[in-house]
């Protein structure tokens, strides 16, 4: 990162340096990002043709704003990528608490210095990312938190308790000409929440009585949950009048968008290989499971249910690479059935349905392995898979059968290469965890379409007419 040369105020003056608002800024930076065709906000999945049209109006019209979603819609996650979107490199004034533009100091320290130093102020350098402050809002958050208070330790040494100076500044000044977000609005204290008013309306602060007056330069992002937002009016009605914008938040809304976050979000180095057939079953399960009337549809099903699902079953991959000794862990359907276990307990389920949450969710998983199997193998000859059992066969698989035992134990299969290609197995994915993995979704796909029968016993699947 290359850092701007001026050091002092003489200096930042010559080079030709405009003081811009935040607003300003984001409102320049995000015309000209609009204008070259750039991203906007890397990294966000499944907005761009609903909530992103929206953001950027309200980052346009210089409005604070509220993200209004459930949980695990990447409220924040999209919060954060706005600083993105300040200009990378701004002057301030060096040492000072509230990041004051050398051309317009408004602390009573800088505003000193100012009047000693003259065009002598020295000048700091602070990158965008360090210009943005959050806070997820708890009932125990206190008005000094947010905005401040008297420091005990500066009247300690002396000064006077009306001295400004002995004043401790919250995270929201800290944050000023930066980019500020409350998370989860709702839950702060509505005697807290006051104190927000004069940031949003006259964009200064107030502490304890003093006679101090901080014009803030920040843009406040809030997120919040329309449950509490709309049914318990959790957010008072001041507050909400001064935000500009009120934006709504929602999940991927088609299984493209799902697949796309599964991969983007999941850690990378669990060390086990998810083939892309087993990502689109984990991805319509957890949409099969938000829209499941046995879930409490208040409280949503997160995005990170999916992520954690991939995580999972990857994870039993690599568990059984290293009981069997394989070489290459590679995750097959077998391992998806410790996701119902693992993630149970991240869904809310109606009342109606105590008891019932493993069977539940064990079903609309069959269900998304039946539904992948038709958009992926619906029309495709598996004759050479049911030929295995025409005289009675069998083959048993489970959580630990190695893929060479499994490939084994059902012999050579004609056409197994155009199986997999159909599952989107490309070159370089040729490996027997890979053959095995298109062969048991082959054999479990047939099962859910009845063609064959399956009997489970503690871990092991055994696959017969």
């Amino acid at each position: 990162m290359h850092q701007p040369q001026p050091r002092t105020l003489r200096e930042l003056r010559e080079s030709g340096h405009v003081h811009r608002t935040v607003k300003a800024e984001v409102r320049a930076n995000l015309l000209a990002k609009l204008r070259a065709g750039e991203p906007r906000f890397p990294g966000i999945v499944g907005f761009d043709e609903t909530v992103l049209p929206h953001l950027e109006r309200a980052l346009l019209a210089g409005h604070d704003l509220v993200l209004l979603g459930e949980r695990g819609q990447g409220k924040t996650r999209l919060i954060r990528t706005v600083t993105g979107l300040l200009d990378e490199w701004t002057p301030v004034v060096e040492g000072c608490e509230i990041n004051d533009h050398p051309y317009a100091p408004v602390c009573t320290r800088c505003r000193t210095l100012a009047r000693e130093l003259g065009e002598e102020l020295p000048v700091a350098w602070k990158h965008r990312d360090e210009r943005y402050g959050e806070k997820l809002a708890t009932p125990d958050t206190s008005v000094g938190d947010l905005i401040g208070d008297i420091d005990p330790i500066k009247i300690a040494e002396g000064r006077t308790l009306g001295d400004p100076e002995t004043v401790h500044y919250g995270l929201v000044p800290r944050t000023n000409r930066g980019v500020f977000s409350v998370n989860e609005l709702p839950d702060l204290a509505e005697r807290i929440q006051v104190s927000l008013l004069n940031v949003l309306e006259e964009r200064d602060i107030q502490v304890r009585g003093y006679n101090l007056r901080l014009p803030l330069d920040i843009l406040l992002i809030a997120s919040a949950n329309p449950e509490d937002y709309t049914n318990r009016g959790r957010i008072i009605t001041p507050l909400k009048d001064r935000f500009g914008a009120e934006i709504r938040t929602h999940y991927p809304l088609t299984v493209e968008d799902e697949l796309t976050l599964i991969r983007q979000e999941s850690v990378p180095d669990i060390g086990a290989d998810i083939p892309e057939h087993l990502v689109e079953v984990i991805a319509r399960f957890t949409r099969l499971v938000r829209e499941s009337t046995a879930v409490d549809a208040r409280s949503g099903v997160s995005a990170r249910f999916s992520i954690a699902a991939a995580e999972t079953a990857a994870a039993s991959a690599v568990r059984r690479s290293a009981i069997a000794g394989e070489e290459q862990a590679v995750t097959r359907v077998v391992d998806l059935a410790c996701v119902v276990h693992s993630l149970r307990g991240k869904v809310e389920f109606e009342v109606s349905e105590e008891g019932r949450e493993t069977e539940i969710l064990a079903h609309l998983l069959r269900r998304a392995t039946a539904e992948t199997f038709r958009n992926r193998l619906g029309g495709a000859d598996l004759s050479a898979v049911t030929d295995k059992f025409a005289e009675g066969g069998q083959v048993e698989s489970g959580e630990l059968v190695p893929a060479g035992e499994l490939l084994t134990r059902m012999g050579p299969v004609t056409g197994l290469a155009k199986i997999m290609s159909r599952l989107g197995m490309g070159a370089g994915e040729e490996s027997p965890g890979h053959a095995a993995a298109a062969l048991e979704f082959a054999l479990e796909g047939l099962y859910l379409m009845r063609r064959l029968s399956k009997e489970d016993l503690d871990g092991t699947a055994v696959y017969r007419t």
